[in-house]
């Protein structure tokens, strides 16, 4: 069942698409955000967003092997220590109930990050985790999508 279609929600789909825009040109590494947006989409149970960013990140370069292990990220010595920040704090958004200060989290990415990137990490695990509960309320279907040929 379709629920509500892109187009019969253009407002809403144009409001978080300016976001998107900006993460996809604020200088963070494409492979990067592709990884915290499928880590973000497995933790939201999205399938739509977790079959596009699995075929993103495969077409930005990315390996099957880091894509397929990404939710025991933890377990594995293939994430950079910036990966390993960034994924950690996406966990932590995605999931921070209201008594979790965030400090520690802040100072592991401060090794890795500028204070504009991780503003920038922010924007992107709010967007992917926006798009995720945009996407599951309104309910296309899986598996269907594909890589822009101009998509990095």
């Amino acid at each position: 069942m379709e629920r509500i279609t892109f187009k019969e929600a253009s407002g809403v789909y144009n409001a978080l698409k300016q976001g998107q825009n900006y993460v996809e040109s604020c200088g963070l590494d494409h492979k990067l955000i592709e990884l915290i947006y499928l880590r973000v989409s497995q933790i939201n149970s999205c399938a739509y967003c977790l079959d596009m960013h699995y075929k993103k990140a495969i077409h930005a370069g990315e390996s099957p092997l880091r894509l397929i292990s990404i939710s025991a990220w933890r377990e594995t010595d293939y994430y950079s220590p910036q990966e390993q920040a960034a994924l950690a704090f996406a966990e932590l958004l995605t999931h921070m109930p209201a008594e979790v200060n965030s400090d520690a989290i802040h100072e592991d990415l401060e090794k890795h990050f500028s204070k504009e990137e991780i503003a920038n990490l922010t924007l992107a695990v709010i967007q992917i985790n926006s798009w995720n509960r945009l996407v599951r309320s309104f309910g296309p279907k899986p598996g269907q999508y594909k890589v822009p040929a101009a998509t990095v």
